[in-house]
């Protein structure tokens, strides 16, 4: 076998440590090796043509390029080493300068460690094999999973391009929890009316076409990979034509079903036909067929008569159904819920009256809620005094260790709408920790701390804190860390941590993606890639990855969309790396131990050989299965054990 050895001096960064002379004395008599070769700078394009010319001048069968770091210029030497007509996996590069160079004391020492990594990789390059990348198509339409903020941002970016998306969505309407909110901070904009563009645009936009919405849909399952997945959705019937219906709600008020309206988070009732809201978009309303008469054998038609369309909008028979869509890449947005705060029983939440979770109160505040907007209590007073409690499951080890980053923000919001509200109420702020990062944050901390009808206390363990019913018919607020007096408030609005959303455990079933050690949807890498999940073409975006605002999360929905219009361009073919696992049949047992270890859901097992089957897309080549097979079955592409221990064999010689 002709090995070439190429020593590249980098300027001075690897000649002023590294005598090449030496180097190439102790590799003489090395049989396999034909030449050693020396060049000032190999990542010129001076010296890249030098590497070029000589290549298909000496026609080696393998080389060794000795210089810097693999990470920083492998891919540049194998793209020469391709021009030059030779296969770029025939390649073996030794990083001399920051693993020799840079951390090594004087030039015998130096050269002497060089030499020996050098022999290694001579010995190593002599197992490589020609491998070639491969090409299949890809379909470069989107499923979105979560019509909230981020999902929307991510689907309107993409339907712009002209790619054809389809927005799966759980609930009936769209939007997400900032449409059910009277407000939003930092700038207490009113909620439906910032989303309103974005919802029109998808709805009736000049690339609407492109969107085809599903509500009151979910995936059930998920197959393929990354440029194409099938996706399996489930359909729940909506009863009312989407299409023809014009939702003047006459359907609605002759009703006369009443069950507790999950929107309001039960504090009212609504009908078995009903809107989500006012202003619930589609503006279409919907039937809960276990609610409605006719699930129970009536023959109940009140709804239909009285649509002023007549008959054919109200649809009895609508039924369940499954679809399928082709899809390139998929978009997690499903957003996140409140921790449970009655996993802290002492602080009452459903148990003592007028005690609030933040999502309730937001309802209270709102005028599509229960009220109207009107703050009162469930006894029909209006509050004199409301407390709100901090940190609700945050920072604690016995719920949640991390901080959500926007609670206190919807604390600060609460103290302001109640001060614009109830101009002379008294405000008590319990906390652990107050967080407001960001340029406009702090406003809203400012403005509850300049109101003299405010007050702020700070406790150490929210299972300190004991909240009850008074007497007096008031709530009770008392610390049993602390000497001071208890407060007495007319309502307690408990501001829970961001946890993640309840079908997370069975989406990351259905999608093979993981979850974190909080339980969110894992990303590839926290920093670098908070995106990217680590399935391949599966991306996350909004509060499901991560805590965050609404503003984080329309970001996050933009950078998932970026992804997805690099990777997926019409008309570009998946270029598949050829560093992958592959297995041997013969050996295979069919144990499903690298099924179980591999982090990219890349191996499957083949229903009729019984033995394991590596997907060339999935897999990263990270090699977990091939160093856990326990039959040796499964190697690595250019990472095999021959090589490797040809490598040691050859350091240690």
């Amino acid at each position: 076998m002709k090995i070439g050895v190429y020593f590249c001096n980098c300027g001075s960064n690897i000649s002023d440590k590294v005598d090449s002379v030496q180097v190439y004395q102790a590799l003489e008599g090395l049989t396999d090796v034909a030449y050693f070769k020396i060049n000032d700078l190999m990542c010129s394009e001076d010296g890249k043509q030098f590497l070029n010319d000589d290549i298909a001048a000496e026609k080696p069968d393998r080389i060794v390029i000795a210089a810097c770091s693999p990470r920083e210029h492998e891919n540049t030497f194998m793209r020469v080493l391709t021009g030059a007509g030779m296969n770029p996996y025939l390649m073996q590069m030794v990083n001399i300068r920051e693993q020799v160079a840079w951390v090594t004391d004087g030039v015998d020492k130096a050269s002497a460690k060089a030499a020996q990594f050098i022999k290694g990789a001579i010995k190593r390059v002599g197992f490589h094999k020609p491998l070639e990348k491969k090409s299949i198509e890809m379909s470069p339409d989107v499923l979105i999973i979560g019509a909230g903020p981020a999902g929307l941002k991510a689907a309107i970016t993409i339907a712009e391009t002209g790619r054809k998306v389809t927005l799966v969505e759980k609930s009936p309407v769209i939007g997400g929890q900032p449409v059910l909110y009277e407000e939003v901070f930092p700038n207490l904009e009113c909620a439906p009316c910032m989303l309103e563009p974005l919802l029109n645009e998808i709805l009736h936009g000049e690339h609407a076409e492109n969107i085809e919405i599903l509500t009151l849909s979910e995936v059930v399952e998920l197959t393929g990979f990354y440029g194409n997945f099938i996706a399996k959705i489930k359909k729940t019937p909506r009863y009312a034509d989407l299409n023809q219906c014009i939702g003047c709600g006459e359907c609605i008020g002759v009703c006369p079903v009443d069950i507790k309206n999950e929107f309001n988070n039960g504090l009212d009732v609504r009908h078995a036909i009903s809107l989500s809201f006012a202003g619930a978009l589609p503006n279409v309303p919907f039937i809960d067929m276990t609610a409605c008469l006719r699930a129970k054998g009536e023959d109940c038609k009140l709804c239909e008569r009285s649509c002023p369309l007549g008959e054919g909008i109200i649809l009895y028979d609508d039924a369940e159904e499954t679809v399928e869509r082709r899809m390139g890449a998929v978009i997690v947005a499903v957003g996140a819920s409140l921790y449970d705060a009655g996993l802290i029983p002492k602080l009452g939440a459903g148990t003592v009256p007028d005690v609030y979770t933040s999502f309730e109160f937001e309802r209270l505040l709102s005028s599509t809620g229960p009220t109207g907007g009107q703050l009162v209590t469930s006894s029909g007073k209006t509050p004199e005094s409301i407390a709100l409690i901090h940190c609700v499951g945050s920072l604690d080890s016995n719920h949640k260790e991390y901080c959500s980053g926007v609670c206190c923000q919807s604390a600060f919001k609460y103290n302001l709408m109640v001060e614009h509200k109830l101009n002379d109420a008294h405000i008590y702020h319990l906390y652990k920790e107050l967080v407001y990062p960001g340029k406009e944050e702090f406003f809203l901390y400012k403005r509850a701390k300049e109101n003299i009808n405010s007050a702020f206390t700070r406790y150490l363990n929210i299972g300190s804190l004991e909240i009850t019913a008074a007497e007096d018919g008031r709530i009770l607020i008392k610390n049993t860390l602390s000497e001071k007096g208890a407060i007495k408030a007319d309502m307690v609005v408990l501001c829970p941590a961001l946890a993640p959303s309840k079908d997370t455990d069975k989406l990351n079933e259905v999608l093979g993606t993981t979850a974190d050690t909080y339980g969110f949807f894992e990303e590839l890498h926290g920093r670098l890639d908070c995106a990217k999940s680590k399935v391949r073409g599966i991306y996350i975006a909004g509060a499901c990855q991560s805590p965050m605002n609404i503003a984080q999360a329309m970001t996050q929905g933009m950078a998932a969309a970026g992804y997805v219009l690099s990777g997926l361009a019409e008309g570009k073919q998946l270029e598949i790396e050829p560093i992958t696992a592959s297995v041997d049949a013969q050996r295979c047992s069919g144990c499903r131990v690298c099924m179980l270890l591999c982090p990219y859901k890349a191996i499957s097992l083949d229903a009729e050989t019984r033995k394991s089957s590596v997907n060339e897309v999935l897999c990263q080549g990270c090699g977990t299965c091939a160093a856990a097979c326990p039959s040796g079955a499964l190697s690595s592409n250019h990472f095999t054990n021959e090589a490797i221990f040809a490598e040691i064999e050859g350091v240690l010689a």
